[in-house]
């Protein structure tokens, strides 16, 4: 794994109230990493720490192997929750005008805000003002403001707020677009079901300190508790195994649907007796829920914090 960029021992008070505490995690060079943690964990902290819009009190940010410094914001882009347009301008106007900030000049801009608004599907609104769009459609222009400039680094914070399904997919598919493009991707949201589709690795973050971590599969594994969703003859009876839990049952016709808890170590011996007998129909693992993982672990973490 090449890294990217390195949190390293980062931590923030804000009168007295510890933001972060002592957080360190690596995200990889290329990778969409999910910046997850409940509301108050110190998620926007961090992100205004990697933005310079604040500096931490002790820690280190590394940026592409360099100490992060102001030279760096131009190969970062930044969406946050909370969005600003300007209501008043034309959407071409707009997108031009932030693109000049970034650095492009005006062959430039004009080349990227065609081709983002082309991709958005959104190039016949150039000069419609930005106060005559719906809240999911100035999305699109806030969304092609953080890219057009082809920064390094993105940062996306809840980048789907506000948009129907098909647009969902849409701005989705940019975002795995731009990871193939080499794009190293920060992506912070509440919406688990999108951090299983697009993510690389996680952190998770509570009270302002990281209590989990890893690559998504393995995370998933590592709470994989032996339930599995099994498929029988109607007539098949595995009540005398005595190395199961049975957690559901539900008869549809000839089959039988059964969700058991099997005792570690005892998968192979169950399924060698249901395949000789003949009854076994199909036999899958139930893999936990990243929203199961994430009330799980943070409810834990708050055990531990109440009892300390």
């Amino acid at each position: 794994m090449e890294t990217f960029l390195k949190i390293e021992n980062v931590s923030k008070t804000f009168e007295r109230k510890k933001a972060l505490n002592d957080v360190s995690f690596e995200v990889a060079k290329g990778e969409i990493f999910g910046l997850l943690g409940p509301n108050g964990a110190g998620k926007t902290t961090l992100i205004r720490i990697i933005n310079r819009i604040i500096s931490p009190d002790s820690g280190i940010v590394t940026f592409n192997g360099k100490s992060l410094s102001p030279d760096n914001l131009s190969e970062i882009g930044y969406l946050p929750e909370e969005r600003g347009l300007y209501r008043k301008m034309k959407v071409g106007e707009q997108i031009l005008f932030f693109a000049r900030l970034k650095g492009l000049n005006s062959s430039q801009a004009k080349e990227a805000a065609d081709f983002w608004m082309k991709r958005l599907k959104i190039h016949s609104w150039y000069n419609d003002k930005v106060e005559t769009l719906s809240k999911g459609m100035q999305q699109k222009i806030q969304f092609i403001i953080t890219v057009l400039h082809k920064p390094k680094l993105l940062i996306f914070d809840e980048p789907f707020t506000g948009f129907d399904p098909i647009n969902v997919d849409l701005i989705k598919n940019q975002i795995l677009w731009l990871k193939e493009q080499g794009t190293t991707i920060i992506f912070s949201t509440h919406n688990m079901p999108s951090v299983e589709e697009i993510c690389d690795r996680i952190v998770l973050i509570n009270k302002g300190k990281n209590i989990l971590e890893g690559e998504l599969t393995e995370v998933k594994n590592r709470f994989f508790s032996h339930i599995y969703e099994v498929e029988l003859d109607k007539d098949c009876d595995i009540s005398s195994f005595d190395s199961i839990e049975i957690l559901e049952k539900e008869e549809n016709k000839n089959k039988l649907r059964i969700k058991i808890k099997i005792l570690e170590g005892k998968k192979i011996e169950l399924i060698k007796m249901l395949a000789e007998k003949g009854n076994l129909v199909s036999f899958n693992p139930v893999v936990p829920k990243l929203h199961d993982i994430f009330v799980e672990t943070v409810g834990e973490n708050q055990k531990i914090e109440d009892n300390e």
